[in-house]
């Protein structure tokens, strides 16, 4: 994507626009003017070489982010739609998740999680707090690898066992107890086994005294999108009153009905 020229002389020294903010200008004046324009239009409302623009057009639309109309104008293309469904249903996600995360620290008293998965690692993406004083290390935004967590085996479940194992044998390093399974081989059929059975638990993996209960949340390929947790001290990772394996479950299950990915 090209970019402008800056001008040397010091009379005229302006700043460098880069080919990707020349992308967002557009892109956003499109949306400011909700309608097509030609790059004429365009370069002239943000103040830009015809030719800079033409440049940056005919990128976007070789890319499917802007069509070109029978008219010379050009509108938002398909690619930015399927971004915009992503992140709605994301959005849908994550709301309908908290929700229920809230209700079900009412039910149980304890610290619940959702995470989902960037890569290698697990992210914690949202949190309730529990009524007592126990506290964990991972709060919203925390990243840690998927072998050292409970949703970590969880979120990639439903990978082909190739694409498992080759996950776990670039990324599954030790863990800060150095009880964190680290087997590329068992790692990719526990991950497998975890998501079957819609629960997977670990004790001081990663944390010393620190246990997670954690069930996925799948849509309808059964991919696992996020799970939701239940952290308590390791001492409770087998409590019944309440039953804190069936709540979790039933939590994840819920959120699936609400978000029409599992039958009522």
């Amino acid at each position: 994507m090209s970019t402008d020229r800056a001008d040397s002389s010091p009379q005229h020294k302006r700043q460098r626009t880069s080919g990707i903010d020349r992308a967002i200008q557009v892109l956003d004046l499109l949306q400011l003017q909700q309608q097509a324009l030609t790059c004429y239009e365009i370069a002239k409302a943000v103040g830009a070489p015809l030719s800079t623009i033409y440049s940056v057009v005919d990128d976007l639309v070789s890319k499917a982010m802007l069509e070109r109309q029978a008219n010379g104008q050009v509108w938002f293309g398909p690619r930015l739609y399927y971004y915009g469904l992503s992140y709605s249903r994301h959005l849908d996600l994550l709301t309908i998740a908290s929700e229920e995360m809230e209700s079900l620290s009412q039910q149980c008293g304890e610290i619940i999680q959702i995470c989902g998965r960037d890569g290698d690692k697990m992210v914690v993406l949202a949190m309730a707090e529990g009524h007592d004083h126990f506290h964990v290390a991972s709060r919203v935004g925390t990243r840690i690898p998927l072998n050292w967590s409970a949703s970590g085996r969880l979120l990639v479940g439903h990978l082909s066992q190739q694409e498992r194992e080759a996950l776990f044998n670039t990324s599954a390093p030790p863990s800060p107890t150095g009880r964190a399974e680290t087997d590329p081989l068992l790692l990719a059929q526990s991950a497998a086994t975890a998501l079957k059975n819609r629960l997977s638990i670990q004790a001081g993996e990663s944390d010393f005294s620190v246990a997670c209960i954690a069930s996925p949340i799948c849509d309808t390929n059964g991919e696992c999108r996020a799970t939701v947790s239940i952290v308590v001290p390791a001492s409770k990772v087998d409590q019944t009153e309440p039953d804190l394996r069936m709540l979790v479950q039933q939590c994840a299950g819920i959120i699936e009905m609400r978000l029409g990915w599992r039958e009522i």
